[in-house]
């Protein structure tokens, strides 16, 4: 098991899936494990009673049908699906409406799903989804890439109100894929995928939607530097010291000889 988990956190995300189904195969008897622990690219479905697109993962799943967050059906219907309370789905409805908002002014475009559930510990559970297609064929904004995908999945545990606060535990996972393709300079493709997490305790004074939103964004803005850090950086330095820019080769260092 760990060395399937060294192997998937290896994999380009665009080979995930098969390289998953392959690990299943091998390891049935890990396959709950497998399933709930490995990140796969985010799939899109449309709700057809309310007109938008979802986002399907294991959190909104239930066999094969998966849980629309705008209408609260589920696709392939299901009678005996569950479902959030009335007050955890009322929340859930003010996030989604909030997140496409924070979706559309961070990323400028793409789809947001966001689910919530009771959790046996008297807390509830939330999961935002975020996925964002750069390519040149997207109906979003800004497809400069020839291929491009941006799949963020932020769960929120959070605990039971102690006096005026609550824990909450936010596990935040991004997987990063784009490919270039240009005349001059050939084909480039770079992928990868980062996980991190995050503890607090906060005042719910201003509400559980206020504190998840400012951890979401904090932990966004970490992710976002550690992948240019980490990915960019890295390929920029790896291309630099290969295939040095003509201007660096072209210098004319001063003659340090001595006469």
């Amino acid at each position: 098991m760990e060395a399937a988990m060294g192997l998937m956190r290896r994999i380009p995300p665009k080979h995930s899936e098969a390289a998953l189904s392959a690990l299943l195969s091998l390891l049935p008897h890990h396959s709950s494990d497998l399933l709930s622990q490995v990140d796969q690219p985010l799939q899109v479905l449309c709700d057809v009673d309310s007109g938008k697109e979802f986002i399907l993962c294991e959190y909104n799943r239930d066999a094969d049908s998966y849980r629309s967050p705008w209408s609260n059906k589920y696709h392939p219907a299901l009678d005996d699906g569950p479902h959030p309370s009335a007050e955890l789905r009322k929340l859930e409805i003010e996030a989604n409406d909030v997140f496409t908002i924070y979706r559309d002014q961070y990323y400028e475009g793409g789809i947001s799903s966001v689910y919530m559930w009771e959790d046996e510990n008297e807390g509830f559970i939330a999961c935002f989804l975020i996925k964002k297609d750069g390519s040149k064929t997207a109906h979003g904004r800004r497809g400069y890439l020839q291929e491009g995908s941006w799949d963020a999945i932020h769960v929120i545990e959070v605990g039971p109100e102690e006096e005026v606060n609550a824990r909450y535990c936010l596990t935040s996972s991004v997987m990063l894929s784009l490919t270039t393709n240009d005349e001059s300079e050939g084909t480039f493709n770079l992928s990868g995928s980062i996980r991190r997490q995050m503890n607090m305790e906060l005042s719910v004074a201003e509400g559980h939607l206020c504190n998840m939103g400012r951890m979401i964004e904090e932990m966004e803005s970490k992710l976002r530097n550690s992948l240019d850090q980490v990915y960019f950086g890295k390929t920029k330095e790896m291309v630099c010291t290969l295939r040095p820019p003509a201007e660096i080769v072209q210098t004319k260092f001063p003659d340090s000889r001595i006469p």
